[in-house]
């Protein structure tokens, strides 16, 4: 069964969404794979152990990709388009830790579907890790097909 993505109108200041993710040896190793960012200080515990952080750290941008998931899949969902996403790291993210993005509407600008959300993530302590905002444009299209996209 389809659900058709919520309307810009019915998306409401203050709505907030999340999403989790445990940063796993294996999450970390398909990133690096997919994005080509093999830096030791992710990949390599003995280098990581001689580093500022005396351990493996998740990449920074794992943690911000996790609020694109939010955005495109939770709040608004399907029909999101990114225009701008500040971000500020706040904390490293360690081999095992979960983290949670989090996403809150902050503002609606009518006129052309603007939304402007507060975005962040925290680790599983409740501690900050990546502090932020975006702007968004909201264009749902309605339901995808029931067999998929290009069925």
């Amino acid at each position: 069964m389809n659900t058709p993505p919520p309307t810009y109108q019915a998306i409401e200041i203050g709505a907030t969404a999340a999403l989790s993710l445990t940063a796993s040896a294996e999450t970390i190793t398909g990133y690096a794979r997919v994005t080509g960012d093999l830096n030791p200080m992710h990949m390599d515990e003995a280098y990581a152990a001689r580093s500022f952080f005396h351990k493996r750290v998740a990449h920074g941008m794992l943690a911000a990709g996790l609020i694109g998931a939010v955005l495109g899949t939770r709040l608004p969902g399907p029909g999101t388009i990114y225009l701008d996403q500040t971000l500020e790291f706040k904390r490293p993210v360690f081999l095992g830790e979960t983290i949670t993005a989090r996403v809150q509407v902050l503002e609606k600008q009518d006129r052309h579907k603007k939304i402007r959300l507060r975005t962040w993530v925290e680790n599983q302590a409740g501690q900050l890790v990546l502090d932020g905002s975006a702007w968004i444009l909201f264009r749902p299209r309605g339901p995808a097909p029931a067999d998929g996209p290009g069925v």
